[in-house]
């Protein structure tokens, strides 16, 4: 049974490898499954930073989830991948990532960075000293939206990425059901919407516009490697002001103009999203029915302390 709206709106996650992560303020789920067919499960309370206090001050708030974002995140990637290729051990547990693994992972985040902060900013910090410096940073806003929408459309092409968006999709539609009190199961899941408007694609949207006023506001012009440095160090307050505009516009899209400044993070979500299987909605099931009873679970325990 579905708890009330104030509480299911709580809940959200991400697409892995032939799953998805269900996570709320307390705890998360993550339901992969196995190559025989299984659904593996693994849940797990949330503590220290991930449950602080913290996490209601605005904007501050903003760094810590997209903090807790990438490290949840990648640590559910890495279960998720070990699971879907049959490397668990003998009592059914996935190998945990090595150094190697985060590693790759912090390069990946740092070539992230490189290309969508930095790139834009280096292609056109000689515009600069030319042209007036509100017409150079709306021109590198432009850049960077077309960066992300061509990359977005290229992995898109991927049959492996196309399964990974498949979930992504399964998870917006059962959190979707969770939030209107429906049923969980196959049949209610697959009538509702594939996106969904606190979905990640929806925030890489809104920190490219928040990008481009912040970097207008508080940018300067000068010489590229100060151009570029500034980018990058104010990508955490970006993220946090990125946050906030999803935050606020979620929870009143019943408005139209709020309707349709969120039209664009909606359409965006067609190109990460694509209609799931059952078994692919099962999964998504299967984790969130797992991360509101660990929720649940976590709260009561809290409760009675």
């Amino acid at each position: 049974m579905a708890g009330p709206p104030q509480e299911n709106a709580q809940f959200g996650g991400q697409a892995v490898v032939e799953g998805v992560m269900i996570r709320g303020p307390r705890a998360m789920a993550i339901a992969v499954r196995r190559p025989d067919g299984e659904i593996a499960i693994r849940r797990r309370r949330l503590g220290g930073l991930y449950a602080s206090r913290l996490r209601r001050v605005p904007l501050l708030r903003g760094a810590l989830v997209l903090w807790e974002t990438l490290a949840l995140g990648a640590g559910a990637l890495a279960w998720a991948s070990a699971v879907a290729a049959g490397e668990i051990d003998e009592r059914g547990e996935a190998r945990a990532p090595g150094v190697l693994g985060w590693a790759v992972l912090a390069a990946m985040l740092g070539a992230a960075a490189a290309t969508f902060f930095a790139g834009p900013a280096l292609a056109t910090a000689w515009l600069a000293s030319r042209v007036p410096y509100p017409l150079a940073a709306a021109l590198e806003g432009a850049l960077r939206l077309a960066l992300l929408i061509a990359y977005l459309r290229l992995i898109a092409r991927s049959p492996d990425v196309g399964r990974v968006f498949r979930y992504h999709a399964a998870e917006h539609m059962a959190v979707h059901a969770l939030e209107q009190g429906r049923e969980l199961s196959v049949q209610a899941v697959r009538r509702l919407p594939k996106e969904h408007p606190r979905c990640g694609t929806s925030f890489l949207l809104t920190l490219v516009v928040v990008a481009a006023l912040v970097f207008l506001v508080v940018g300067a012009a000068g010489p590229a490697w100060w151009i570029v440095a500034s980018r990058l160090a104010l990508i955490p307050v970006v993220a946090a002001v990125a946050y906030e505009a999803i935050r606020f516009g979620a929870g009143r899209l019943d408005r139209a103009p709020v309707r349709m400044l969120f039209a664009a993070n909606l359409a965006l979500q067609r190109l990460t999203t694509r209609r799931p299987d059952d078994e692919q909605i099962q999964v998504a099931i299967a984790s969130l029915e797992a991360a509101v009873a660990e929720e649940r679970a976590a709260s009561a325990e809290a409760a009675s302390e």
